[in-house]
């Protein structure tokens, strides 16, 4: 059995969606409804961190648990240390982060991601990834792809198209046949002792260029673990379009 917490980090301003986590669904702030798939996880407890007494109060509402944390954090990651802190959590617990803004998030994915972690003590990190079968998804600077080694740990993240298929592009072919292509899925478990460490990392030059976060861990030589989904990525909520496609699916 996998003993994990679910931590879902909340933001009350966004730039293209203010107000975002508050956002109605069927009834519901998005945040609450991502609290309830996170529940059937398996998690043993779920907390929402929120920068704003709003979003705490509509979490309480609601019966969920949540804590006031700073508005100066400068990432989700750095919420969840703070959550950390306080919960007064022991370095190996393992903590998933799940997205607030991921209402259709399945529940089965967030407890196979802190699974992972548990199956794989050398590493700090895990998350998830699934295969992707087009070369539109695969050049996509905005799907974020990842390369994993022969024991499933995470090598490379990159918007760009990786690995690249050089013979079979320069032949004009789409994807070749058995090419290992992952789109990333931004969920993540971590050991709560590398939270309490993450925040002294310095920033990577790969990571800044990429604006990918996750590049800082490979960056200072820590492993990321990488379940294999068989199910696409969740759609997450980041422009009222999306939103209102969410709305359309929950009915």
């Amino acid at each position: 059995m996998t003993d994990f917490i679910a931590v879902i980090p909340a933001r009350y301003a966004s730039t293209r969606l203010p107000a975002k986590p508050l956002a109605d669904i069927a009834g519901k702030p998005m945040v609450v409804r991502v609290a309830e798939r996170a529940a059937q996880s398996g998690a043993s407890a779920v907390w929402v961190a929120a920068d704003d007494a709003r979003i705490i109060a509509a979490v309480e509402e609601h019966g969920h648990q949540a804590l006031l944390t700073s508005a100066h954090h400068a990432s989700g990651t750095d919420r969840l240390a703070e959550v950390v802190d306080k919960l007064e959590l022991d370095d190996d617990a393992i903590v998933a982060n799940v997205q607030g803004d991921e209402p259709l998030i399945d529940p089965a994915l967030i407890h196979a991601v802190a699974r992972e972690l548990q199956l794989h003590p050398e590493a700090v990190m895990a998350t998830a990834c699934h295969a992707i079968h087009d070369y539109t998804t695969l050049t996509n600077p905005n799907v974020v792809k990842v390369v994993m080694d022969i024991e499933g740990y995470a090598l490379y993240f990159s918007r760009a198209p990786i690995p690249w298929p050089r013979d079979a592009f320069a032949a004009g072919q789409s994807l070749p046949e058995g090419l290992p292509v992952f789109r990333h899925i931004g969920l993540y478990a971590y050991r709560a002792g590398f939270l309490r460490r993450y925040a002294g990392l310095t920033s990577a030059p790969i990571e800044r260029f990429e604006s990918l976060e996750q590049l800082r861990v490979l960056w200072h030589g820590y492993k990321i673990s990488v379940a294999v989904s068989g199910q696409p990525a969740p759609l997450g909520v980041d422009t009222a379009e999306d939103l209102a496609m969410v709305r359309r699916l929950w009915v």
